[in-house]
């Protein structure tokens, strides 16, 4: 791990070949150098703006391991804890160090990956056969997560295996961690995600090393509060948002690559699969339950919903297994905004009294 204030190869890559490019040279025409030269000062401030004017700058972070083997792959990110050695990505929502900005429940953090990294001369490996990314395959696994596949991708338009060339880095891509929340009694709780990765060196007198590095991501609830009409434009889009998106349109269970019980909640389908559906589950089929019970735009029975039972755990013998399956259940809070949300009509747009707080 380098010291704050280190800059990261793809910026200083990319000033020096701005650099190389405007270099001075005899004019093509009347005036062109002295264009060139202004140019080359804006750029000039362009770059030494980007280098140390950001408020949350992108640190190399070798995420753990030997410092013998620990530059074969690395982290750029913008740490920021603990000081003395940042290792950690820690921020509250809507701080300058939030790459969106805002005050909207979730943190963004953009990470790059580089290979072969020159940041710390303990270091003399060089030559890379192969980097994986933990959770980057939706293969059934239940941890699966799109950003850490978007990160490996974006590792694949760069680097060509065995990889030999210093500091080959890919562009950043945006992750994202929500906070928890909000819960009942319009609490928030911070949230963390950690992005994993091992990478193989080339063979070396025989023998293969192994870097395993990992970034730990912390968003922190913003310290103006924590307020569902901040987070989500509607009861509904709550409830696909802080429900449906983190616990149940996962690998494994209610995706598109898997539809456990002919279910897909992700966002855009999970609406039309719930109101007035039938569930598969036969004794709730049998009993006259839908997945969603309404009885008009404007009134719903929660009783004879089976959405309402499931995240509820009160099913009898024969109706399934609380959900999420094999999580934690959901707060008492989120359980009451399904409930209101049913009871009100189950509408798709707007807020139901109740479920903003």
């Amino acid at each position: 791990m380098l010291p704050v204030g280190f800059v990261p190869p793809l910026l200083t890559s990319f000033c020096r070949h701005i650099a190389q490019r405007l270099a001075p040279r005899a004019p093509d025409a009347a005036g062109a150098s002295a264009g060139r030269a202004r140019l080359r000062a804006t750029l000039a401030v362009t770059c030494v703006g980007g280098l140390f004017a950001s408020p949350a700058a992108a640190l190399v972070v070798a995420g753990g391991g030997s410092a013998k083997t620990d530059c074969l792959a690395v982290f750029e990110a913008p740490a920021t804890t603990p000081a003395r050695n940042p290792r950690v990505v820690a921020c509250a929502d809507g701080d300058p160090c939030d790459a969106d900005g805002m005050v909207n429940g979730r943190c963004e953090f953009p990470v790059s990956v580089c290979v072969n990294s020159t940041a710390d001369p303990r270091c003399t490996l060089s030559g890379v056969s192969a980097v994986t990314v933990a959770h980057a395959v939706d293969d059934g696994d239940p941890a699966f997560d799109p950003e850490m596949q978007a990160i490996a991708t974006r590792m694949g338009f760069v680097l060509e295996y065995p990889e030999a060339r210093a500091d080959r880095c890919s562009a950043p891509t945006p992750v994202h961690v929500a906070v928890e929340g909000p819960l009942a009694g319009g609490r928030c709780r911070k949230r963390t995600k950690t992005i994993r990765m091992v990478a193989l060196s080339t063979p070396t007198n025989g023998r293969v090393w192994a870097d395993s590095d990992r970034l730990k991501l912390v968003c922190l609830p913003a310290a103006a509060g924590c307020s569902a009409r901040a987070f989500f434009t509607s009861t509904f889009d709550r409830i696909q948002t802080q429900i449906f998106d983190q616990s149940c349109a996962v690998s494994g269970c209610h995706d598109s690559q898997t539809t456990q019980a002919d279910l897909l909640l992700e966002r855009g389908a999970s609406y039309d699969n719930l109101v007035g559906r039938t569930p598969t589950n036969a004794d709730a089929a049998a009993a006259g339950w839908h997945r969603v019970t309404t009885i008009d735009a404007t009134h719903g029975d929660p009783a004879t919903s089976y959405l309402v039972h499931k995240v509820a755990g009160d099913l009898g013998p024969g109706f399934g297994q609380r959900m999420p399956f094999h999580r934690r259940p959901l707060d008492d809070g989120l359980v009451d905004v399904v409930r209101r949300w049913v009871e009100a009509g189950a509408p798709a747009d707007g807020w139901v009294a109740g479920t903003d707080d």
